[in-house]
């Protein structure tokens, strides 16, 4: 072996010196790069885009991982390939964390900027900086984290969602939206978060199940002239607090006794409000027998409060009500929010002790209240479930206040939501109608094709349904399927999809829709749109989007005319309700802006949803509405995306919006694929998250692992049907040990490694946990340095980095520039199973990334590289190879193979083993295999293998081979022969299987590491050797039956064996099988049967011989 073809490759692989000069290579050749104008045809993925308000934690590693291994995939493939980066401003999450970390350090905090802007001293600028500050930190951290991950994009094009391109989507987005009558202003109740103070859409509100009580309170019962008449109305509540905005009691009509009271009157505790008792059929009869706890629950007077509480809101809209608010936005009782003044609560003495009072000590007071004057009845434990901030985790509050909302209820959004969806994905749902001209479609029979496929194996998958029910064809070089007539409505259909695109097929007679992936999420999005409400837009912010539109009570002289010409120019749109409301177009109109102001009008104070601008992504950052620079050709070329790579938890909150804006601004879906990948769990089975705490930062696996590492296993982790647990160790910088840390309760209850943590190894020593720096809790330093975390999930990543380098550097060492040169000799055994191999996994590979089977592409490619080439063909030629160009050409031609097929999960090692080859062995194709050269593999073409390189015979009889060298190899073992010692074996056998072991006799003994014996049809059983029996071939070990333990051997295969026999027999015994499944797979259940019988009853000779 030539030392001179490895000295360029280090014995061991070390990804922190290889990832840093890749990435610096990727960068100096622009890799990710895509130009519209490029042929090809399109794929494009825009990435979600990260928060900015912490680094990226590993839930982000899977998903760009994932978003990664497509691209990559893709380019190789020959697609003019976009993957479009950028950040999120993530408005309330970003405010509330800059807040918090201001408060922590002692710096002016946001109360103090709000305080300078009442003062006119430019606050609200101000405190827009300290954010922006922190955005440009983090979003550097984030594109960092990115890069060392290996994701790529194309870097020229990142986007923020409040840059200038972004901006002017959003202002035009809200501009057409205002215009179109799909924006307006009402006065409803929100979701209010108390500690951001600001209102929150309907999903952003996270139940949560919580341990609380229901109180039964008596309000006394007056007579006309307000006297009390002893008699007792007795309500009901999760919330004595809100009692304090009581307008009215409510009693079901049908309730007997209960019934008799509505009409009468009842004088409100501590308020002394005498309220109506109403009758309205929502109240629930109490019923301690029913099997509904909320009848359990009941008293049959509910206290209605149509400000904090939207079920109370609609019975107080149902009966004209009066809506009393009396609660401050921090949520504390108070009287300066929609008290009537004519109660005069500053005068009234029980009032007065709760004003002030936070929420949660209000209703302990007032509970005492009730309780010190014999007014509570009973109190009993309820457990149930409280809407809480998915950003503060505090529970939201109800609460009354004017809001901007999009009309997602028209048909124009929701309703053509539902529309886009592929059909054989939507469920059935009877009166659901979202426009005369497009009604809601059910499901269609399915139709579905696959370039090529084994039809025998998709048979047996299909075993579970009735044969008739479907029927296998092909045309050209297709394998199709379909569904046959009259049973297109007694097959689950969304089932029967998920389980054809399992198997690499795709629809055919789908309408354009678009496709979720697993396809049950399909009915998430689906029961979203048909059950949506409109959508509250306007936060109580700073940071974000500043809603562009100015108001005041009337209009009129000259600012109105021009207000007028303005609108036929399309500066401006004027709504004219109660309110006059100005939306300027462009926020570079200054002209407009100042002549408004100068008029009075003031611009509303909130900022848009982060979910508005996020809804945009997918055209803003492409350069809607008008592409120009480097933006131009992007839009036209790129969108509709290819996929979404994305959560479950945001198909309602991004999905969704997406769909309805691309739709309605651009008459086209926004991708045509949704991907939902797995959620990352910690050690304790909790979603790992930035807010939470419990994030590891994708850079600590990279610095334990390695980059290809961490996404070789994100990648095998990724099936589509469950969620991956990532236990968490600690690694500690004072001696490098590794453990597992101490853990304290977090925010929202979450489990979270204690901010400070003790050395194992030294107990006087310290050290930060990754929460303590993100929630702020304790700071790093030189004597208490942040410890990493890592986690043992990731060997295997690591170990098959490890393998492909060396299996590498080896294949270097017996290869050079002249390998490639003359014509290819002749074949052997194992250069055409090994090609064979390649072109089938090739193939598998291919379909399953097509697939979205990130696990199963996993698989394949590691069952590949590891088990057949270097487990096996390595091994193989390992004696001739030095000396057999032929070879040489093939070693060549599979690891060039391996390193394109393997690049999209683990380019950082693939890319500098390709380089090696390249300084080699510049030319690698074969005959049927096309391996175009390139300098770089990112740019490198997916490997091609032609029909011709597919060898049936060569693969078959390999396995053969496999299985006479496994069983030696196995007999050695129990009989704890050494390693390097040579055994002496003997074959038995007949007819073609005499042929093949005789044929390939040289290679058997080669990879047993073994010698020469009888081979024949009558070769006998030494005395002293150990036997197996594979089929027709019987394998003799001389000299080294160690007898128990080739008893033992035996006893555990004759069980295996009747084990088998007596499925197969049980399997023919089936009459449903027998009868409904393909003849060609009860033939070949008989088949296995009659072989295990065989090979059982010469199993037991052997057995029997023993004595």
């Amino acid at each position: 072996m030539s030392s001179s073809t490895t000295a360029q490759l280090p014995p061991a692989y070390n990804p922190a010196d290889v990832e840093k000069s890749i990435t610096a290579r990727w960068a100096s050749a622009r890799a990710g790069h895509a130009e519209p104008g490029e042929p090809g045809p399109a794929y494009s993925v825009v990435i979600p885009p990260p928060n900015v308000t912490a680094a990226l934690h590993l839930g982000h590693a899977l998903n760009n991982t994932l978003q990664d291994v497509l691209v990559r995939f893709h380019r190789m493939m020959g697609f003019n390939t976009l993957w479009m980066p950028g950040t999120d401003h993530a408005g309330i999450a970003t405010q509330t964390v800059v807040d918090k970390r201001l408060q922590q350090s002692g710096e002016p905090a946001l109360k103090d900027y709000k305080r300078q802007e009442l003062e006119g001293r430019g606050g609200r600028e101000a405190f827009i900086g300290k954010v922006q500050a922190w955005k440009d930190e983090y979003e550097e951290r984030i594109t960092e984290q990115l890069r060392e991950m290996g994701c790529s994009c194309d870097w020229d094009r990142q986007r923020f969602t409040m840059d200038p391109v972004c901006a002017k989507a959003v202002r035009e987005a809200f501009f057409r939206l205002f215009r179109d009558g799909l924006i307006y202003r009402g006065k409803r109740l929100v979701n209010w978060d108390p500690v951001s103070q600001t209102a929150l859409a309907d999903d952003e509100v996270e139940m949560q199940e919580v341990d609380g009580n229901f109180w039964y309170m008596k309000y006394p019962v007056v007579d006309d002239a307000g006297h009390e008449t002893g008699e007792y109305a007795t309500v009901a509540t999760t919330r004595p607090e809100t009692m304090l905005g009581d307008t009215a009691v409510a009693v079901n009509p049908n309730d007997g006794p209960r019934a008799a009271m509505i009409g009468r009157k009842v004088r409100l505790p501590i308020v002394g409000r005498v309220i109506p008792i109403i009758a309205d059929d929502y109240v629930v009869i109490p019923d301690e027998e029913s099997d509904d706890s909320k009848a359990r629950m009941a008293s049959g007077f509910l206290k209605v409060t149509p400000a904090h509480d939207p079920n109370d809101w609609e019975i107080g809209q149902r009966h004209g009500l009066d809506v009393i608010n009396v609660m401050a936005p921090d949520a504390s009782i108070s009287i300066e929010h929609g008290w009537p003044a004519e109660e005069k609560p500053g005068e009234n003495e029980d009032l007065k002790p709760l004003i002030g009072l936070s929420r949660e000590a209000a209703r302990k007071a007032i509970v005492r209240w009730f309780k010190e004057r014999d007014l509570l009845a009973e109190v009993k434990p309820y457990r149930h479930a409280v809407g809480h901030s998915y950003r503060s985790h505090v529970p939201v509050e109800p609460y009354l206040s004017d809001q901007w909302y999009v009309k997602v209820t028209a048909p124009e959004l929701a309703g053509r939501a539902l529309q886009a969806m592929d059909p054989a994905q939507r469920c059935a749902s009877e009166g659901v109608v979202w426009s005369e001209d497009h009604p809601f479609e059910t499901p269609v029979a399915g139709t579905w094709r696959k370039a090529t496929g084994d039809a025998d194996a998709l048979e047996t998958s299909l075993s579970q349904y009735p044969h008739e029910a479907y029927s296998i064809g092909s045309e050209g070089e297709d394998l199709v399927v379909r569904i046959n007539p009259g049973w297109e409505d007694r097959l689950e259909i969304n089932e029967l999809n998920e389980l054809m695109e399992q198997q690499g097929f795709e629809r055919s007679d789908r309408a354009t829709g678009m496709r979720f992936h697993p396809a049950r999420y399909a009915k998430t999005f689906q029961t979203w749109h048909e059950n949506i409400r409109d959508w509250c837009i306007s936060r109580q912010l700073w940071w974000g989007h500043r809603i562009p539109v100015w108001s005041r009570e009337t209009v009129d002289g000259s600012i109105d005319e021009r207000l007028k010409a303005w609108e036929a120019e399309g500066r401006v749109y004027v709504n004219r309700d109660a309110v006059v409301y100005v939306c300027v177009h462009r926020e570079d109109d200054d002209e407009v802006v100042k002549a408004i102001e100068a008029a009075g009008f003031e611009r509303d104070p909130d900022v848009l949803d982060t979910w508005f601008s996020s809804a945009l992504w997918p055209m803003s950052t492409m350069g809607w509405p008008e592409p120009e620079g480097d933006t131009a050709g992007l839009l036209e070329r790129y969108n509709p995306t290819s996929v979404l790579c994305t959560a479950r938890e945001i198909i309602t909150l991004w999905v969704s919006r997406m769909v309805m804006f691309n739709l309605y601004f651009l008459g086209r879906l926004p991708f045509d694929d949704v991907f939902i990948h797995a959620m990352i769990q910690d050690g304790h089975g909790q979603k790992m998250s930035k807010s939470l705490g419990n994030g590891v930062d994708p850079m600590d696996i990279i610095h334990s692992h390695g980059a290809d590492a961490m996404r070789y296993t994100l990648t095998a982790m990724t099936t589509q049907t469950q969620d991956v647990r990532m236990p968490v160790d600690m690694v500690d910088p004072h001696s490098g040990e590794t453990f597992t840390p101490k853990y304290v309760t977090g925010p929202g209850g979450v489990k979270v490694a204690a901010p400070e943590q003790e050395s194992p190894a030294d107990k006087s020593k310290k050290m930060v946990s990754s929460y303590g720096v993100a929630s702020g809790k304790a700071s790093p330093s030189d004597a208490m340095p942040l410890a990493r975390n890592t986690s043992e999930k990731f060997d295997i990543g690591q170990r098959f980095s490890n393998k492909l380098w060396n299996a590498c550097r080896f294949a270097l060492g017996y290869l050079h520039a002249t390998t490639t040169e003359g014509e290819l000799g002749e074949l052997g055994l194992a250069d055409r199973w090994i090609l064979s191999r390649f072109a089938r996994a090739t193939q598998t590979a291919t379909a399953q990334l097509r697939a979205y089977e990130f696990a199963p592409y996993a698989t394949t490619l590691y069952d590949l590289v590891w088990r057949d080439l270097c487990d096996w063909y390595i091994e193989a030629v390992k004696p001739t190879v030095k000396e057999n160009v032929t070879q040489q050409r093939v070693l060549a031609a599979c690891f060039d193979a391996s390193l394109r097929l393997l690049h999209p999960s683990m380019p950082f090692v693939t890319e500098r083993l390709f380089e090696a080859l390249n300084d080699v062995v510049p030319e690698r194709s074969l005959p049927g295999v096309a391996l175009p050269s390139g300098e770089l593999l990112a740019r490198a073409a997916w490997p091609e293998f032609d029909a011709s390189v597919k060898d049936e015979g060569a693969e078959g009889a390999f396995e053969v081979v496999r299985s006479v060298v496994g069983s030696i190899r196995e007999m050695r073992t129990a009989n704890k022969v050494p390693p390097r010692e040579v055994t002496r074996v003997s074959l038995r056998a007949s007819g073609d299987e005499l042929a093949l072991v005789t044929d390939h006799l040289g290679l058997i003994l080669g990879l047993a590491n073994s010698e020469a014996g009888d081979v024949g049809a009558g070769v006998a059983r030494p005395g002293d050797a150990a036997s197996a029996v594979l089929g027709g071939i019987e394998v003799y070990v001389h000299g080294v039956l160690d007898v128990e333990a080739e008893r033992a051997r035996l006893s555990k295969r004759v069980d295996d064996l009747t084990k088998q026999v007596g499925n197969f027999k049980g399997r023919l015994s089936n009459e449903k099988y027998v009868n409904n499944a393909p003849e060609k797979l009860v033939q070949e259940t008989r088949d296995q049967l009659a072989a295990a019988e065989a090979e059982l009853a010469k199993v037991r000779e052997q057995f029997e011989a023993l004595g």
